[in-house]
């Protein structure tokens, strides 16, 4: 159940690594997994030593998002339990999420993590291709 104020991992390579939940879209009082939210890019992901000055690769570039940004996100995994059709209860550890375009389209090229299953209902097959694994 993610509702306002939760705080989420970003599970992409976007340059977001904690994102704060300030509105879930739809009309809904709390959001699932596959559903669309709105965040609040809290704490930035550092890339290493390599993306500093004289590195190969600069911060900007390689962050396409920054702290303070207002992004769309969709809820890959929550810590409620998820009661499923054929009886299995499925809870993740954390709730997490991928950042999105105004177009639906993941803005990483990468996800670190499993994603639930249930994004395969609500038509999330961009992110369910780029995932290693879902459950």
């Amino acid at each position: 159940m993610i509702q306002l104020k939760t705080m989420l991992n970003c599970i992409d390579n976007s340059g977001a690594a904690v994102v704060e939940c300030a509105k879930v879209l739809k009309m809904k009082r709390h959001a699932r997994i596959g559903d669309r939210i709105v965040v609040v890019v809290q704490k930035q992901r550092s890339f290493g030593p390599e993306s500093g000055p004289g590195g190969s690769v600069s911060t900007s570039a390689a962050n396409k998002v920054r702290r303070g940004d207002i992004r769309h996100a969709v809820v890959v995994r929550t810590a409620k339990k998820l009661q499923r059709k054929d009886g299995s209860v499925v809870k993740f550890d954390d709730n997490a999420c991928v950042l999105i375009n105004k177009a639906g389209e993941p803005i990483g090229t990468r996800l670190n993590g499993i994603v639930g299953a249930e994004l395969r209902d609500k038509k999330w097959s961009k992110i369910l291709s780029l995932a290693p694994m879902h459950l």
